[in-house]
């Protein structure tokens, strides 16, 4: 079905609310009767054609005092689903009484079964319905989703003439059509762009790159397929019928298992009904409602193949306090241990959409020969975001040292409905062929899409068939072209290196800072230590001393002499008030050895530097090359030193705009000389004009 054809279903399901729903309902509300009558109406729709045999059936097992009905009842609707009550939609429509209405109404929504039920307690759907009758308007409601002007049913509808008027909506057409709607409300009400369906043709590309490189190898077996932020199904739907589609190619008797969470209950309800509604009542129980960072519903499980477009720019601050807070938090997908160290895995609480990648890691599947293969949407903040040691930057570089990446897709601005902003796919594997071990492609696809002649929200171009499989090939030719380039893990790797100067201190004794230093002294009840700089001052001379470290001789002799302790605090007090930062002083010695001196750093010159882990010479020569010859007193903190990883599509891609010529600027500018003399022409000359003209009167 074409996009202008869910378009104009979209748009007649919209319109009911503003027919119906207007003074009853703020438009912000109307989404909470609007989507769950859209799921009901098409199960309902479903459910017509069995609907005579479920009910003979149903009094049957009632007659022979059946309890457990269900498997019995979902044979007979032909669905994993079904309802017993005696009404269908349509037969709710002669109710003129509202009452009599809401009695048959409630008691058509208590005939659904079980999977049904949770789906309509998501969506919070029988809390409206006091307030439908109340303003007299249920029963408009239902004449507008059963009228014979739309069809939300799976088959098609015909005409007297046997032709069809009316096509039948596929489960992912249906689905599209329930995140228009979505999305439709969700800008009405301004909600976060970060929340959003990902279009059928950034799926379909998503799952070419997870199935194509390792389609020969599908064996007759069973395969599970997880989602950790789901939405309404879509990518689940299509990974399941790519897979299958490769199976059969093959000749292959394969079985797809999916999985999925959801936290969003609306969408959550919509997953389920969307999977009920093509048979698979399994998958639907695999589909689990919470949150999948703070309430993992499949701790202990490993999949073969994982996508997701997980929130991104969202914040997860209520998951974490459920974890236990950042400093807490001991769930062990989120802190590794890697290379002797302990990274931890926890990102700012602003975003989490890393967070999610990394809940897929931890469920790789380690003991089959294709592993798991992964496939990620993400923003521009996962490449960059983060410094060494923070946890966006230990993610990249736990998954890039683990040699789990393969490639990075940029896909082209503006594809998603919500949102125009820059969006890549990630793909991972933990099974690398030979010909990818150790590298990571790079593929700029900025520039590949199509035009919409329409816009569907933010989303003004797509993916064609033929452009999704020149991407596809891209990344299966691993070869370096234009927009595709391979680069060495380590090229996105650098040191972060403290770069310490020392603190270097000049002492003035004169009278005026010496009796400033009294009156410190008078306040911190500390006479003491006022006579001794009273001393030394005598001995040494106002200065100023260049040399702080044989003022602190002359001061640690004092104090032995008089009896007078100087511990940190009150060298402290010396320092701050003693003593300024001049960069002509002697540097402080904080310790000495027999064989070396350890200068004190001094805070406010401190600097970082990121070295490429590709440096030819390692740290130590570009501290030669790049720091020494500008500050010779530098040395570098290795105890602060830090492994990160950024990923730059910038860098790898930039193209600079050529200059002009010097012949087209000064052409540029002769135009503009030319221009701005024709208008101080036209300005001047009618002046001139006028003057005469008044001295002629």
């Amino acid at each position: 079905m074409q996009n202008g054809q869910l378009n104009w279903i979209a748009g007649f399901i919209w319109n009911i609310a503003d027919d119906v729903l207007r003074d009853v309902y703020v438009r912000g509300k109307y989404r909470d009767v609007i989507l769950p009558m859209t799921v009901i109406r098409r199960l309902d729709a479903v459910l017509e054609p069995t609907k005579e045999a479920v009910l003979k059936l149903n009094k049957q097992l009632d007659d022979a005092g059946v309890a457990n009905k269900q498997a019995a009842l979902c044979q007979a609707s032909g669905n994993a689903f079904y309802n017993v009550s005696p009404f269908t939609l349509r037969d709710l429509r002669a109710r003129a009484k509202q009452q009599q209405l809401k009695a048959d109404f409630e008691a058509y929504l208590d005939g659904f079964s079980k999977n049904v039920q949770e789906i309509l307690d998501k969506f919070k759907f029988r809390n409206q319905i006091p307030t439908l009758v109340e303003a007299d308007i249920l029963g408009s409601m239902i004449e507008k989703f059963t009228s014979n002007d739309i069809n939300l049913g799976p088959n098609p509808v015909y005409d007297q003439d046997g032709k069809v008027r009316m096509p039948g909506l596929d489960n992912h057409a249906m689905g599209t059509i329930f995140e228009e709607l979505i999305r439709r409300f969700n800008e009405e009400n301004n909600e976060e762009a970060g929340e959003h369906f990902t279009p059928r043709d950034v799926v379909q590309l998503m799952t070419n790159l997870i199935f194509y490189p390792i389609w020969e190898d599908i064996k007759d077996a069973s395969y599970r397929v997880f989602d950790g932020a789901c939405g309404t199904g879509g990518m689940l739907t299509v990974a399941e019928e790519t897979l299958l589609q490769l199976a059969k190619e093959r000749g292959k008797e394969i079985q797809v298992h999916l999985f999925g969470q959801e936290v969003n209950p609306e969408t959550y309800a919509i997953v389920v009904g969307d999977l009920l509604l093509k048979g698979e009542g399994a998958a639907a129980d695999n589909m689990k409602y919470g949150s999948t960072l703070s309430a993992d519903a499949f701790p202990s499980m490993e999949f073969d193949f994982m996508l997701s477009n997980p929130p991104y720019g969202k914040s997860w601050k209520t998951d974490l306090e459920r974890m236990g807070g950042k400093k807490d938090l001991s769930d062990s997908r989120f802190t590794v241990q890697h290379q002797g160290d302990e990274l931890s895995l926890i990102t700012r609480s602003s975003d989490g959409q890393l967070m999610f990648l990394v809940n897929k890691l931890a469920k790789m599947n380690h003991n089959t020969p294709l592993g798991s293969r992964i496939a990620e949407v993400h923003n521009g903040s996962s490449l960059f975001t983060g410094d060494a040691g923070q946890g966006e930057s230990n993610i990249r570089r736990w998954i890039i040292e683990n040699d789990w990446l393969e490639a990075i897709i940029a896909l082209p601005l503006n594809m998603f409905y919500n949102t125009g902003i820059a969006t890549y796919i990630w793909v991972l594997t933990n099974r690398k062929p030979d010909l990818r071990k150790g590298k990571v492609q790079l593929i700029d696809a900025t520039g590949i899409y199509t035009p919409l002649r329409k816009n569907l929200g933010k989303k003004n171009c797509e993916l064609s068939a033929e452009q999704i499989k020149q991407i596809t090939d891209l990344f299966l030719a691993f070869e370096e072209t234009e927009q595709s380039k391979v680069f060495p893990n380590a090229a996105f790797g650098y040191w972060k290196i403290v770069v310490e100067r020392p603190l270097r201190l000049c002492v003035d004794l004169s009278t005026r800072k010496v009796t400033a230093f009294r009156k410190v002294c008078a306040e911190a009840n500390d006479e003491p230590l006022a006579n001794l700089v009273d001393r030394i001052a005598q001995s040494l001379g106002p200065g100023p001393h260049m040399d702080f470290n044989a003022f602190m001789e002359v001061a640690e002799t004092d104090a032995e002499k008089h009896n007078v302790k100087l511990p940190a605090k009150r060298v402290k007090l010396l320092q701050t008030s003693l003593a300024s930062r001049d960069e002509a002083a002697e540097p402080v010695i904080k310790k000495k050895t027999k064989d070396t001196i350890e200068y004190e750093p001094d805070t406010d010159l401190r600097d970082t530097e990121q070295v490429p882990l590709l440096e030819d010479g390692g740290i130590e020569a570009f501290f030669q090359r790049e720091v020494l010859p500008h500050v010779p007193d530098a040395w570098i903190d290795h105890a602060k030193t830090q492994i990160g990883y950024e990923i730059s599509f910038t860098r790898h891609f930039y193209k600079p705009t050529p200059l002009r010529s010097l012949d087209e600027i000064k052409a540029d500018l002769k135009a503009l000389q030319d221009e701005a003399e024709g208008l101080l022409d036209e300005i001047v000359a009618p002046a001139g004009a006028a003057a005469g003209n008044g001295g002629g009167s």
